[in-house]
């Protein structure tokens, strides 16, 4: 494959690293002459083609790039690329068999890149293909959804962002609604300012028509769009028609679904439970906007509604030991509490929700929904920290009377623990971004869940098999029930649907039969089976998620040979992306935030989706923050793993681009860069690493990604060392017992330190450190410090002394001395420990013990460490907890084994 020049096509796409500046029409090497977007939206089945015409128009070839954003939710179910007449086809495999595939790859040193990320809605799908000088290629991407319906609507989100301005730009948009469409909407940032009028749309009863034709002149006119061509999202919203109250049954092949939605119906007063997390962690923004969207939802409660307000860190307080009702007094009463709460301690979720259980039993309404809701941004650290156990408590003090809804909040929080809670118990988890509307996606989730209309709902379907689920807990006004299933033999004469429910304190039921003749047209709906296996794979990812064992194995396998047969690319499923001869495959992974880490004989993709690359265009030298992943070191950082949130950030090379991923440093892939060998000079040298040569490839390649620590060893001359990713924000000392939290910014060269450090102590005081002062807020008053001063500055509960540019600070127990730094013209930070903190439940960086170990002697050095043997290997680190800062000696071991777990324990988002 010849190398060329790396450019970006695509309805997403951030110029990367390697593409410095968005080319001119006019210099332009690359055209996208065509860009297309067609969707069908059938039975709120969504169906969504986007196809890239993208012509060389330089006398050499060139790698031309596709780059698109699909919604989350959404299944990948065909990719081809058409190159001078010859189609190549993407084809769907199981994820282990693309995964050795991946692992071989790894093993020769051949480059792992990226090609997608998750973002809140939106997810990110790239590849690339060669393409000859004059001549064209062919994208097209399908990707399938069912649309859920929130607060009385369903919505299509469509992103484009092609990054030039395009002669032959549409997307077109065609809905198809047997009950007939009530209303028909179109929003987002395409849809504004002189690019309205390149909207059309049309509504005749049960079909509705969008088009979105913009000229070049009227792409050059966005001025929201923030570069050549168009950057923004369509939203087309919706609703249907409900006749009756037995809502939308449709018939198809063999094949049914049932869209039940009724709305006349009573409002069922609701008895709802908030227990919301105060623990330090949620400092600053986090707790502000959490008061925030609390003090509006609690205005929102009926007068027939009753509530309960639980706050929880180390301990757990109840506003009130009962539930109230939301009468004008109780409500002023329950925002003045919540108005004064504030982060402190550490985080007993069991605790808290095992109350606000007990707290809801104590209480029963006639006639009322309960309901609870969790909102945490962290895992648990106190009280009952085992997930298994937690898990195991809160499913049995529910008993599947109420549902559980679990608010993650952040990127930090462990969200598999808090989803799999939430399934468990007829609820859902949600993650909650930190972004400037947190408050308002709080305010929204409640709002989907503030008018329950029906409780114990169950969908009965005689003549029906291979149904999704039939059960639910409860039902809410502006949402919506889907079931989909089989007929057998296409035998409708037989199939009845009913459903019986509670509607206050009533039983209600409704029936309804298929009707046996139909209009040709309306009976040739074919989507209907592939919404059923969409919806049926769904269910299956969210079940398979509760189990364990030989269970657990069955619903992989049913749902693999789903995504199989229907082509989904799912967290199952991979997709291998074939190209022209001389080029390797790509596989293409679903990816799944916050996925929990896995075995270390495996590699995960964190909150990706992936292809395997087999040849780097871009330049050989890497930068600190451009690892491929498994081009790492047998020690310390060796794989491309997940984080629980909050991990560590890495930059890829694939193609000539510079792509951002996630990675869970303590993770170790098997087979690692056979090419690299990491090796660390002297402390006044820069800390890089020396390529070592291979018959396979003579390019030499500079690596410098880690900084080294040093972990104390009980008993033993060497202490143990490992490795951590530069620029990465850690969780350095938590004291729950005093409410003092300790977080640092590491720096982004190797051979520095940190840049900040900030201590929180209770919830009003703050000291924060970076290279050029300190500044120290004690709940009153700020006060700033320069290094260069002498200061001795003491109050109640908080010591500081700084001298010789050395901070040392004294809260309750412990004791933390920051010194200030300079090496190779670099000014950086360093946290010492000098007295820890009492009690058993001391976390962080700073906290770890120091480790007591035996040496193994063998073919490989090993050390056994709480029964277990780690390989480790003698290197050397800078001791910076003395001012002369000596190199020492020391075992260096991979991080994963030096913390017990994951880099991602000891990381935070934000200091």
């Amino acid at each position: 494959m010849m190398k060329g020049v790396s450019v970006g096509v695509g309805l997403l796409g951030l110029l990367l690293a390697c593409v410095t500046t968005a080319p001119t029409d006019k210099n332009r090497d690359w055209d996208i002459y065509s860009f297309h977007i067609n969707s069908t939206v059938t039975s709120r089945y969504a169906t969504t083609i986007i196809t890239s015409r993208v012509a060389n128009r330089i006398n050499q070839s060139q790698e031309i790039e596709f780059h698109v954003k699909i919604p989350k939710n959404a299944f990948i179910s065909k990719f081809k690329m058409t190159i001078e007449g010859q189609t190549y086809d993407g084809i769907v495999k199981q994820k282990e068999e693309a995964q050795q595939q991946y692992t071989q790859a790894v093993s020769r040193g051949q480059s792992a890149g990226i090609v997608s990320s998750v973002g809140r809605t939106l997810e990110e799908f790239k590849t690339s293909v060669t393409v000859a000088a004059l001549s064209k290629v062919t994208f097209e991407l399908t990707y399938e959804e069912l649309l859920k319906r929130r607060l009385g609507k369903y919505e299509l989100l469509i992103h484009a962002r092609p990054m030039q301005l395009v002669a032959d730009f549409k997307i077109d948009v065609y809905i198809n609604e047997r009950p007939g469409i009530n209303f028909l909407e179109v929003t987002g940032g395409l849809s504004t300012e002189a690019l309205a009028n390149a909207i059309t749309k049309t509504l005749a009863s049960s079909e509705a028509w969008v088009h979105f034709y913009p000229s070049k002149e009227q792409q050059s006119q966005c001025e929201r769009c923030g570069e050549p061509g168009l950057n923004g999202d369509l939203v087309i919203a919706y609703d249907v028609h409900r006749k009756t109250s037995m809502g939308d049954l449709n018939e198809a092949e063999g094949y049914f679904v049932h869209h039940f939605a009724p709305s006349n119906l009573p409002r069922i007063p609701k008895n709802v439970v908030f227990i919301i997390d105060r623990s330090g962690s949620m400092h600053g923004r986090k707790m502000e906007q959490t008061r925030e969207a609390l003090l509006k939802i609690l205005g929102d409660l009926a007068e027939d509604d009753h509530f309960g307000l639980i706050t929880f860190d180390s301990s757990v307080s109840t506003w009130r030991k009962e539930l109230l009702p939301a009468n004008q007094d109780n409500l002023e009463a329950a925002k003045s509490f919540a108005r004064h709460i504030h982060e402190r301690g550490a985080t007993d979720i069991n605790a808290a929700v095992l109350e606000g259980t007990a707290m809801l039993k104590r209480h029963p309404q006639e006639g009322s929904a309960s309901l609870l809701i969790l909102l945490t941004d962290g895992d648990p650290t106190t009280g009952e920290t085992n997930l298994e156990k937690i898990h195991e408590n809160i499913k049995e003090a529910i008993g599947k009377k109420f549902p559980l809804y679990c608010l993650g909040f952040g990127m930090d929080v462990n969200f598999d623990f808090l989803e799999k809670m939430a399934l468990e118990n007829g609820g859902v988890g949600r993650r909650i971004y930190t972004d400037s509307d947190a408050a308002l996606q709080l305010q929204g989730f409640y709002e989907e869940v503030a008018t329950p209309l029906l409780t114990d709902v169950q969908m009965v379907y005689l003549g029906g098999a291979n149904l999704t689920q039939t059960n639910f807990s409860q039902y809410y006004n502006g949402s919506e029930i889907v079931v989909a299933g089989q007929i057998p033999d296409n035998n409708i004469e037989m199939f009845t649907a009913e459903v019986i429910a509670i509607s206050k304190s009533n039983r209600v039921m409704y029936s309804d039969t298929l009707p046996t003749k139909e209009p040709i047209e309306a009976r040739s709906d074919s989507h209907i089976q592939r919404l059923w296996a969409y919806l049926t794979v769904k269910q299956l990812l969210d079940k398979e998620v509760q189990l364990s064992g030989t269970a657990k194995e069955k619903v992989k396998k049913e749902a693999l040979d789903l995504c199989l047969k229907y082509g989904f690319v799912t967290p199952f499923t991979s997709m291998v992306v074939t190209k022209p001869q001389g080029e390797d495959s790509q596989v293409a992974h679903k990816p799944k935030e916050g996925k929990k880490r896995i075995q270390s004989s495996q590699v995960d993709y964190g909150s990706s989706l992936h292809f395997l690359n087999h040849q780097v265009y871009g330049s050989p030298a890497l930068s600190a923050r451009n690892i491929p992943a498994g081009a790492l070191p047998e020690q310390g950082l060796r794989g491309n793993a997940n984080k629980r949130g909050g991990g560590g950030r890495g930059i890829m090379s694939s193609g000539g681009l510079m792509s951002r991923t996630d990675y869970d440093v303590g993770h170790a892939v098997q087979q690692s860069f056979p090419d690299f060998a990491m090796g660390f000079q002297d402390f006044n040298d820069p800390l890089r690493a020396h390529p070592t040569k291979t018959t396979r490839r003579t390019t030499t390649t500079t690596v410098s990604p880690l900084r080294r620590f040093l972990l104390p060893a009980e008993g033993q001359a060497l202490p143990l060392c490992y490795d951590i990713p530069v620029a990465l924000s850690l969780r350095l000392l938590i004291d729950p017992n005093n409410d003092l939290a300790m977080n640092g910014q590491l720096g982004q060269s190797p051979s520095a330190g940190y840049q900040k450090i900030v201590i929180h102590y209770r919830s009003d005081q703050h000291i924060e450190l970076d290279t050029t002062g300190i500044t120290f807020n004690d709940g009153q008053n700020t006060t700033y410090f320069s290094w260069s001063l002498k200061i001795n500055h003491e109050t109640d509960s908080v010591s500081l002394i700084l001298r010789d540019k050395e901070m040392d600070v004294t809260i309750a127990s412990t004791r933390v001395v920051i010194m200030l730094y300079r090496r190779n013209g670099i000014k950086f930070l360093w946290p010492v420990l000098r007295q820890r903190p009492t009690g058993d439940n001391i976390i962080g960086i700073m906290a770890l013990p120091p480790v007591a170990y035996e040496e193994v002697q063998g073919i490989t050095m090993k050390l056994k460490i709480q029964d277990k043997e780690v390989d480790v290997s003698r290197d050397s680190a800078v001791d910076l907890s003395v001012r002369s800062a000596p190199n020492v000696a020391c075992w260096l071991m991979p991080l994963q084994s030096a913390l017990l777990g994951g880099l991602a324990d000891f990381t935070v988002t934000q200091l």
